[in-house]
């Protein structure tokens, strides 16, 4: 799997990485996250995101890895020492989440350190970027991203203080693709795409209500793009025309997917081989989405 610049971190990454959110909140046992990932690498994969919000994600990631650490570009996030729905974005909540995070990760020093989705508020205080970049000097990340959508991950990408920006973006959610992304590639940012398969929503034949994927099932029904024809039928072929939409949209450097099952890597690994989505059917998945879009179909987060 050919590697792609970080932006201007000079980290090379697969264009396919690893979400650690599954992992976390699906009971996964450790030797099934060691086994997904050893299958991950063994599939030409490279790089990892997590969260300290993700669970128990971290201390398996961690356990998983071992003495391979140097094999992967390692991405975390700080924020929600305590889990979602339990906001802090004080200094001290930060600090203590880093540290947390590299002592569960089993490392002295991740490649990127991520604010995980705090809203503009907070970034314009300032206190919460000052945190990361206090652990970019202390050798506790090599870079600092910020991790979020709509008003505030514009904002994180104007300020010129973060290497990277990971954000949403997909055949259900192409906010971003206007809003950040042409500013994020002209000064140098790394992005990192976050539900790139928009979660593979027209998996679920009946209407997935109050599932995190809810609103892109719905977005995806009155988009009616042809290839999702067939909707919970269209499997593989589906997920290989979104994940490569994503893929080809200038400045994106790796898609992150996350799954508890070690033989789905090679099987994503191979929605890949056919190569960027040729130019006539990113034009025409674009130009549905213009047609269609309504003004509050922001990017999720």
């Amino acid at each position: 799997m050919e590697r792609r610049p970080l932006g201007r971190t000079g980290l090379m990454v697969s264009p396919l990485g690893f979400g650690g959110s599954e992992i976390g909140f699906q009971g996964v046992t450790q030797d099934t996250v060691t086994r997904l990932l050893n299958a991950a690498l063994d599939a030409g994969l490279n790089c990892i995101d997590t969260a300290a919000g993700y669970a128990t994600s971290e201390e398996m990631i961690g356990v998983a890895i071992g003495a391979r650490r140097s094999d992967f570009v390692l991405l975390t996030k700080c924020g929600w020492e305590n889990g979602f729905g339990q906001e802090d974005w004080s200094a001290a909540s930060l600090e203590r989440c880093i540290d947390r995070s590299l002592g569960r990760l089993r490392t002295d020093c991740v490649d990127v350190m991520q604010l995980h989705s705090c809203g503009v508020e907070h970034l314009e205080r300032g206190e919460v970027i000052a945190v990361l970049e206090r652990a970019k000097r202390a050798g506790k990340t090599r870079f600092i991203g910020y991790s979020g959508d709509d008003a505030a991950a514009l904002w994180a990408v104007r300020s010129g203080r973060f290497d990277t920006l990971q954000t949403s973006l997909s055949i259900a959610d192409q906010q971003s693709i206007d809003l950040t992304l042409p500013l994020a590639r002209e000064r140098g940012m790394g992005v990192i795409v976050k539900r790139p398969i928009a979660n593979a929503a027209w998996r679920d034949a009946a209407e997935p209500v109050g599932k995190y994927h809810h609103g892109y099932w719905k977005r995806l029904r009155e988009l009616g793009y042809p290839f999702l024809k067939d909707w919970e039928r269209s499997g593989d072929t589906a997920s290989a025309t979104a994940l490569r939409f994503t893929l080809s949209q200038p400045g994106v450097s790796t898609a992150i997917v996350g799954t508890t099952k070690p033989e789905r890597w090679a099987a994503n690994a191979a929605l890949l081989r056919a190569g960027p989505l040729p130019e006539a059917e990113v034009r025409a998945i674009r130009e549905r989405w213009k047609a269609v879009a309504k003004a509050d179909w922001v990017g999720q987060v």
